[in-house]
């Protein structure tokens, strides 16, 4: 597959859509932005609604890849994600398909695993194939987003990269993100090379920087091209001495997922 040119980035006014929408022109795109909202500094964005399926075949008409970063990022009622994050990535998949888009780079999660205990020392780093075991209602829709993908390649040959993204901020703030830290430009590091390598057929990878702290294995992010340059390491002694380390004992610190595990889950009022 030639290396996408003009890619559609959901989620545009978001977070993450934000760092992105900075770096990624960097590398050669032309971003088309799309959100719920408006997007500032962009007043060609496009304003839609992941319900509204129309509009997103045109939002993706034309384009070489999509990035989906759009939907709910944390947890929610089970109706919010199912509307936003399941069927909402449904309907994006579908544009995708009719409009013979190849290629999907879609933001996974650690939720997707969060009940996975986080290595110790010496133990093996966690793989991309360990099972599913989320943490949350959006843990499981960013399940149901993986397993979507697979089907999307198996069924239409419509390729994905998922990425179990950690924590992409300029810093990390807590003694677990040292471990799931991803630095904005090794992010853009990593989203280009979801784009540009051929034959992914659907990966999932890790998104984090090359942490000293690391917990899961990135081999399968480096087998794409992605290089991280970055290393979380020069805050740790800062966070530490603020926040203490992590205890194994306490089950926000146990798990991949961290606090999501311990969280009740968010029911409708």
């Amino acid at each position: 597959m030639p290396a996408p040119r003009t890619v559609l980035l959901t989620g545009a006014a978001g977070g993450l859509g934000t760092l992105m929408r900075g770096l990624l022109p960097a590398y050669g795109y032309a971003l088309r932005l799309m959100d719920l909202v408006p997007v500032e500094g962009a007043p060609d964005a496009v304003i839609a609604d992941l319900a509204d399926r129309d509009a997103l075949r045109e939002a993706v008409r034309g384009v070489d890849a999509i990035i989906h970063l759009a939907g709910i990022s944390l947890e929610a009622p089970f109706e919010k994600i199912l509307t936003a994050n399941i069927e909402g990535t449904y309907n994006l998949y579908e544009a995708a398909r009719e409009e013979g888009v190849q290629r999907v780079v879609f933001a996974s999660s650690n939720h997707a695993v969060g009940f996975t205990p986080r290595p110790r020392a010496g133990d093996e780093l966690i793989q991309v194939r360990t099972p599913h075991r989320p943490d949350t209602f959006y843990g499981l829709s960013k399940s149901f987003g993986e397993d979507l993908a697979q089907l999307y390649w198996d069924k239409y040959g419509l390729e994905t990269v998922s990425v179990r993204i950690g924590s992409c901020f300029a810093e990390p703030t807590s003694v677990r993100m040292l471990s799931m830290w991803l630095s904005p430009a090794d992010g853009a590091r990593l989203l280009h090379a979801a784009l540009a390598a051929e034959h992914v057929q659907h990966t999932v990878v890790y998104g984090s920087s090359a942490n000293t702290r690391l917990w899961w294995d990135l081999s399968t992010a480096r087998a794409l091209g992605y290089a991280p340059q970055d290393d979380s390491e020069r805050y740790a002694e800062g966070l530490i001495a603020e926040q203490g380390d992590l205890d194994p004992e306490n089950p926000d610190h146990r798990y991949l997922g961290g606090h999501f595990v311990t969280n009740p889950p968010v029911w409708p009022h």
